[in-house]
């Protein structure tokens, strides 16, 4: 028998009582970010800063100024212009999405991708959230490709971030909430985006990808073949208005 502060305790119950007390889980930086903005969210900012620094070290090895991307070679081979994607070369359309133009326009698109991205992803759930962010970027991709005159380059994931704008929209309707705060946000950005130098027609693009692809996911509720099958007649209809006029 062990003495106790009340009496005496025998080591088999010792012995018990101890393999039915759980030890406490040991939690790293990278789970309590995980938890508080969302894996994929966290995971697709990784993947931008990569590609910044990729672009960065680019310009530095050609001499050029790494804080600028577009004296980076490597922007030159990943930005999407219309002239660029007819004559074959596809892969602009996914890859100028995750270049920037420089610090700045990195930064701010990946404040909005933390704050809207970690909320509609912990709405929708990680498959649903990088869906619609992925269709929309496609959507800016379309967009350009449709309506672009333009042989300037075009980077930047703010077609997929004001997708998911649109998207936040669609959830908010469907739950019946104030609209009035994003929309005196979007109106805000939308007036940002006639600005010289910003691409107005990847950002509207994306915005209807963004709130089409909501819809489609949220109307289809937990029917996951109905929802698969929505989003891929969305992707193939992006896709023939983004590919449809290359030689």
């Amino acid at each position: 028998m062990n003495p106790a502060s009340v009496g005496f305790q025998c080591p088999e119950e010792i012995a018990d009582a101890r393999r039915t007390v759980r030890a406490p889980k040991r939690t790293t930086g990278v789970r309590v970010a995980g938890r508080r903005w969302g894996t994929v969210t966290l995971v697709l900012v990784a993947v931008n800063v990569a590609v910044a620094v990729a672009t960065a070290v680019s310009a530095l090895l050609a001499g050029g100024n790494p804080v600028s991307s577009f004296s980076s070679p490597l922007t030159g081979e990943l930005l999407s212009a219309p002239v660029l994607v007819d004559q074959g070369e596809w892969w602009r359309v996914v890859t100028s999405a995750f270049t920037h133009a420089s610090l700045v326009h990195l930064a701010l698109n990946m404040l909005a991708l933390l704050l809207f991205g970690s909320e509609l992803e912990r709405m929708l759930g990680k498959a649903r959230y990088l869906t619609v962010y992925l269709v929309s970027a496609l959507g800016g991709a379309a967009s350009l490709q449709l309506f672009g005159s333009y042989l300037g380059g075009v980077v930047g994931a703010s077609g997929a971030i004001y997708g998911l704008l649109g998207a936040f929209g669609v959830v908010l309707v469907r739950q019946k909430q104030d609209l009035r705060g994003l929309l005196t946000l979007l109106a805000i950005n939308l007036v940002v985006s006639l600005l010289p130098g910003v691409s107005l027609l990847g950002h509207l693009g994306g915005l209807v990808a963004g709130a089409a692809t909501a819809a489609v996911l949220l109307w289809a509720r937990r029917r996951t073949a109905l929802a698969v099958a929505g989003v891929a007649v969305l992707v193939l209809v992006l896709l023939a208005l983004t590919f449809g006029g290359i030689r």
